[in-house]
């Protein structure tokens, strides 16, 4: 009886232009599409890579992926799995908005907890997710505010349930409500991004 190996885990290390994030579910981070010599290719970022991760790393961008390459010989299948992310020698110097498990969180980041269990995603927890993302977008607030899947918050009958930075918790939370929400927690921080807004001059007709 011959007996062989169906999948071989390799370690690589590869150099690419960044195409853009792959995000599942409107705000998971799952990983990156890349340009490389050989064609446009799929990385998988870590776990402990898709925290850290900076989102307004520009396009185009010259990244460095080390990790490991798992082939399965019987689905003919290659994976990609991203253990480091660095930019490039060349972009070391103009690149700096690239983060990575090296570099601290800036300091302001606050995180909005949302339960992913099939109770709260039946009842409006995926909309509520997209909903809070929009909001934080619209407010200038995308890189200060993170929202972050969590497990069950053992209020399942009242979903959704999220928990703010504040430690505050809420149920029942639709989407339809979220701006009154993002205003109310950060209001002050809302109010902080418009003042550095340049305000647009009309000539009047």
């Amino acid at each position: 009886m011959h007996i062989y190996t169906q999948t071989e885990v390799t370690e690589f290390c590869m150099e690419g232009r960044f195409l853009d994030f792959v995000i599942k579910d409107g705000y998971k981070l799952k990983g990156l599409l890349l340009s490389t010599s050989e064609g446009e290719c799929y990385v998988k970022l870590a776990k402990h890579l898709r925290s850290t991760f900076d989102l307004r790393l520009p396009k185009g961008t010259w990244l460095q992926v080390v990790g490991t390459k798992q082939h399965d010989f019987k689905k003919d299948k290659l994976t990609l799995k991203a253990e480091r992310v660095m930019a490039a020698r060349e972009e070391m110097s103009k690149q700096p908005a690239l983060q990575n498990q090296n570099q601290p969180k800036p300091a302001k980041t606050q995180t909005i907890l949302v339960c992913q269990k099939s109770d709260c995603m039946k009842r409006g927890g995926k909309a509520l997710c997209q909903a809070l993302e929009s909001e934080l977008r619209n407010n200038g607030l995308e890189d200060n505010v993170i929202i972050k899947g969590t497990g069950c918050m053992k209020n399942c009958k009242a979903g959704p349930n999220l928990l703010m930075p504040d430690k505050t918790r809420y149920s029942k939370i639709q989407a339809a409500q979220v701006p009154a929400l993002i205003d109310k927690h950060f209001g002050s921080e809302i109010q902080e991004q418009s003042k550095n807004v340049a305000v647009p001059q009309f000539a009047k007709v």
